[in-house]
């Protein structure tokens, strides 16, 4: 098939790259020059395990181009993927600015029968909207779907290449087959295309992405219970999980949810709800919660050092909101640092994908370290926020001899502490029993 995707942040690449893959012919649109040149020479701006090198096979194969001329694309394509980013507005609803935008200069450039796929998480009701934009400005036929991505950021590739599901929302039997016929060869497993009408498409990603960010605010809030009450959350997440009704994603304590979805997703969902006049509680309470744990683990530190941290240097491991990306949007550690900060304590950081965005946000207030262990050579006490696989067996007779005074504070629970005060540290974490 001839496709064009407009947007090439972390959703449209992906999508773009895997049809590419697939052996359709993919027209990738952005209005960034420096971008798209970067691009064209297989250098991508964002980390994914993979997908660079899907890039340049499929530049190389001429199947995926890039361009920042979206009428061509769109006069040369089937069917045209919006995925441009719809990011948070001041009242918690998607900003929908970017994709009204494209609607209009699709339905400029359109020149016949089209589907136009929303890829863009978009509240209930958007496609109306994309109709009625693209309807002012042609007479020619098309139809508008739902097709929402429930790609995880450091697994995107395998996700879309090999998905357990594929939702499409549709009201037009022709649009219906093309999508089926598109997705054919994703699908050779078994593993669904679910059909439905366009309002149930756009509310299952909302649905789905809020469901797992209660399933984190409970596990942390189970946690917290736990470390109160002298129970181990880790002993208890694996009682829980032996249930199959429960299963074990997503039920892991820690430093609750970040990144551009889980939190931008629930407050859109937030925002639908209160505007309906429907019930919310559960929504907001799993926001608070998540709140709510970053600030937790903050105040365990201060209660530690008697909230006199100033002139006191703080080693951290992990940047980015989860391991396999460099992903930071909303990541824990920016709470973190930026209390440390504020309260006078100097910072060493490491991140193996994450500094361009670190620097980006905090410049020279912190140091950036060049390995783990440069990370912690002599400081006052270690954060672990991201549960790299790095950090996962670390030497640590080499980090007790490097930092000052052997005090980890970890919040992604890695470590045994039973194991950590054996060896001589002083070991917080989450909810955990440390003797």
């Amino acid at each position: 098939m001839q496709i064009c995707v407009i947007g090439t942040g972390y959703v449209g690449l992906v999508v773009g790259t895997c049809l590419a893959e697939m052996g359709n012919n993919v027209i990738c649109v952005d209005n960034d020059i420096k971008k798209l040149e970067l691009l064209e020479k297989g250098i991508i701006p964002i980390y994914e395990p993979g997908l660079e090198d899907l890039i340049k096979v499929n530049v190389d194969e001429k199947r995926l181009t890039f361009t920042s001329d979206l009428d061509p694309a769109v006069k040369n394509s089937q069917v045209c993927f919006i995925a441009v980013g719809t990011p948070q507005s001041e009242d918690g609803a998607a900003d929908l600015q970017y994709v009204e935008a494209v609607a209009e200069s699709i339905g400029k450039a359109i020149n016949g029968y089209k589907v136009i796929v929303d890829k863009s998480t978009v509240p209930v009701g958007t496609a109306e909207r994309i109709t009625e934009i693209i309807k002012k400005h042609t007479d020619e036929d098309f139809d508008v779907v739902s097709n929402p991505e429930f790609l995880k950021q450091g697994a995107a590739v395998d996700d879309f290449l090999k998905p357990d599901r594929v939702v499409i929302g549709s009201n037009s039997q022709k649009a219906t087959e093309i999508m089926q016929e598109l997705y054919a060869p994703f699908l050779r497993t078994g593993n669904p295309v679910i059909m439905m009408d366009v309002k149930s498409a756009e509310m299952t990603k909302y649905a789905a992405n809020s469901f797992l960010a209660v399933k984190i605010s409970y596990a942390n809030e189970i946690a917290n219970i736990c470390e109160a009450v002298g129970a181990d959350a880790e002993m208890v997440r694996i009682g829980m999980c032996s249930d199959k009704r429960i299963g074990s994603q997503f039920l892991f304590p820690g430093l609750g949810y970040g990144g551009s979805c889980f939190p931008k997703d629930v407050k859109a969902l937030l925002k639908t709800a209160k505007d309906n006049n429907c019930g919310y509680k559960l929504l907001e309470s799993a926001d608070e919660v998540n709140k709510e744990q970053r600030v937790l683990f903050i105040n365990k530190i201060l209660a530690r050092f008697k909230a006199n941290i100033s002139n006191m240097t703080f080693g951290v491991w992990g940047l980015a909101f989860k391991p396999k990306t460099n992903d930071m949007r909303m990541a824990p550690s920016i709470t973190i640092i930026n209390a440390l900060l504020s309260l006078g304590a100097k910072v060493k950081a490491y991140d193996p994908k994450a500094f361009d965005f670190a620097r980006n946000l905090w410049g020279d207030s912190i140091i950036y370290a060049q390995n783990a262990y440069d990370a912690i050579d002599g400081v006052d006490c270690m954060l672990l926020l991201t549960e790299w696989n790095e950090f996962r067996r670390p030497d640590f007779d080499r980090i007790k001899s490097l930092m000052n005074t052997p005090i980890i504070f970890d919040g992604r629970n890695q470590y045994d502490p039973e194991r950590m005060n054996r060896r001589g540290f002083e070991y917080y974490c989450i909810g955990r029993l440390v003797k």
